[in-house]
């Protein structure tokens, strides 16, 4: 039975309505995490797009990180990305159909072919960091420097301690 005035994990009769609760439940947190992310990188795309890299979708900008500024192969990069061979080499077709990444000889090993990023696929990578840090300086702006630095900071004690990884759009199933 519910307690008049009491704020708990019942429906609230008005449908569709934000009710606040003492506890929240289990599943808000990771939407709430997807929704911060999501909002992050749908702005980044708008501003890329601005910037004149309108092709750029979120899978390719993990691709050209997974690629770097040595190179990748086709295999390194399914691995690093948590896909197959082929997937990696679709992904490459395209990035190298929209002009961000050439296919070249390895100098160490003639068999090998290496997927390197162009100069376009470079200054989309510097401009997302740049834009990166512009969405940031607006989280602080929002928040304040002291509460974003503790929601950053309980973030990083909950992350994995062996670092980020790439292979979020194979994850999702992309």
């Amino acid at each position: 039975m519910r307690t008049p005035g009491k704020l708990d994990n019942v429906v609230d009769e008005k449908v569709n309505q934000v009710v606040e609760l003492r506890n929240p439940p289990g599943f808000e947190l990771p939407l709430l995490l997807f929704a911060g992310f999501r909002s992050i990188i749908d702005r980044l795309h708008a501003e890329l797009a601005a910037q004149g890299h309108p092709d750029v979708r979120p899978a390719y900008g993990f691709a050209m990180q997974a690629i770097g500024v040595a190179g990748a192969t086709a295999s390194e990069l399914g691995r690093r990305l948590g896909v197959s061979k082929q997937a990696a080499g679709k992904t490459v077709d395209r990035l190298v159909a929209l002009g961000y990444a050439e296919r070249a000889d390895d100098a160490a090993d003639a068999r090998r072919k290496l997927v390197r990023l162009t100069p376009r696929g470079l200054d989309s990578l510097a401009r997302s960091a740049a834009i990166f840090d512009e969405l940031r300086a607006h989280w602080e702006k929002s928040l304040g420097a002291q509460q974003l630095q503790q929601v950053e900071s309980a973030l990083r004690t909950m992350a994995p301690a062996d670092g980020f990884r790439l292979d979020a759009a194979s994850w999702f199933g992309a």
